[in-house]
């Protein structure tokens, strides 16, 4: 009897202890995984299992299911609860300390453990210096010889997703000299600037805004402004892969220098605009970007121009990127004796943070 108490003690007590404890989920197929439920997002459901690490399981494909820890459970309708979760007689038992109750596994919306749920109520509810992601550089480059030549580019940008909103802005600019048998040029003078704010109407559709700068001396440009609205539509949307296609209206403001052939002038135009958006998560942790814009000139039929950029950072450490971007602007009609493309294009360290 004195052994029996003993085991009974040691089994209980090992049954109290954290490392003791477990969620777990078996599949319809008869496959059977312990670990900790992380959230349950949509129609997949995220575990931290003891011997696969992180997996990502489909709800449809779960036979039973037990939690140990409370969760957040969120059911149609809005209504969610802390509780606990088992299967039982076919719906789920949602084990609450007030009144528990067995519901259809169809009508839970979403799960999320203590961690999430701070993640989601910060999204819900930022901060105004909350969420932001800052990257910047500043890449040098030169050589030292028979020529002399320098290169100096400075991307920055600023990024902050919400569940309903999401803001950028960016800056990037180079500037380059050489000097050959005594001569000294400048052979690269841009700088390219803006902000973008887009607001969730509902899951799929959002409205756009945006505000571009831009100044090219050997594109003879002294600015360029560009004031734009519209709306976009969401293709999918996942925590770090989304495409998005929007368009809308536009005003141009396009400041020229004078040239050894024409005066100083300005054009300003009216157009329609069309693009998209994209990002997704590479091998290694490379996040890839990539933004495309056409403006059609509906004040002078037949001229655009293209905007494309991309930008793919590869992570050192949680706060130090190998970055390449690259920027292409199009004009159809630039200032006589001007070619129509330019591309800006960088590689360097970037220092990454985020609040």
């Amino acid at each position: 009897m004195k052994l029996i108490r003993i085991l009974y003690t040691a089994a209980c007590t090992f049954l109290l202890i954290p490392g003791g404890r477990a969620d777990q989920i078996t599949m319809k197929d008869g496959d059977r995984i312990t670990g900790e439920i992380v959230k349950k997002d949509g129609q997949t459901v995220t575990m931290k299992s003891k011997n696969f690490g992180t997996v990502t399981l489909k709800w449809d494909d779960i036979g039973a299911i037990r939690t140990d820890q409370p969760l957040i459970v969120v059911l149609s309708g809005g209504r969610s609860v802390k509780a606990s979760l088992q299967t039982q007689d076919g719906g789920i038992q949602i084990v609450a300390p007030a009144a528990p109750e067995t519901v259809p596994a169809s009508t839970i919306v979403a799960l999320r453990n203590d961690a999430e749920e701070h993640a989601f109520e910060r999204l819900q509810h930022p901060g105004l210096l909350d969420l932001w992601t800052i990257t910047g550089g500043l890449n040098i480059a030169g050589t030292n010889g028979n020529a002399e030549t320098s290169t100096l580019t400075t991307p920055f940008t600023f990024e902050r997703n919400s569940n309903t909103s999401r803001t950028k802005a960016y800056f990037n600019s180079i500037r380059s000299t050489a000097r050959v048998n005594g001569v000294s040029a400048q052979t690269a003078n841009a700088v390219r600037g803006g902000w973008a704010y887009d607001r969730n109407l509902t899951r799929r559709v959002f409205l756009d805004g945006f505000n571009d700068y831009e100044y090219d001396r050997f594109q003879s440009l002294d600015l360029r402004v560009v004031l734009g609205a519209g709306a976009g539509y969401h293709v999918w949307s996942r925590e770090s892969n989304h495409l998005s296609f929007l368009g809308g209206g536009a005003w141009n403001r396009d400041a020229f220098s004078a040239s050894a052939s024409l005066p100083a002038f300005t054009r300003n135009s009216g157009g329609a605009y069309w693009g998209d958006d994209f990002s997704y998560r590479l091998l290694r942790g490379t996040n890839l970007t990539e933004a495309f814009r056409m403006f059609d000139n509906l004040s002078q039929t037949g001229e655009y121009r293209m905007n494309f950029d991309v930008v793919a950072a590869t992570p050192i450490k949680k706060w130090l990127n190998w970055t390449v971007s690259l920027s292409d602007r199009y004009l159809s009609n630039p200032v006589p004796g001007r070619k129509r493309n330019d591309f800006l294009y960088s590689t360097g360290l970037a220092v990454s943070f985020s609040r």
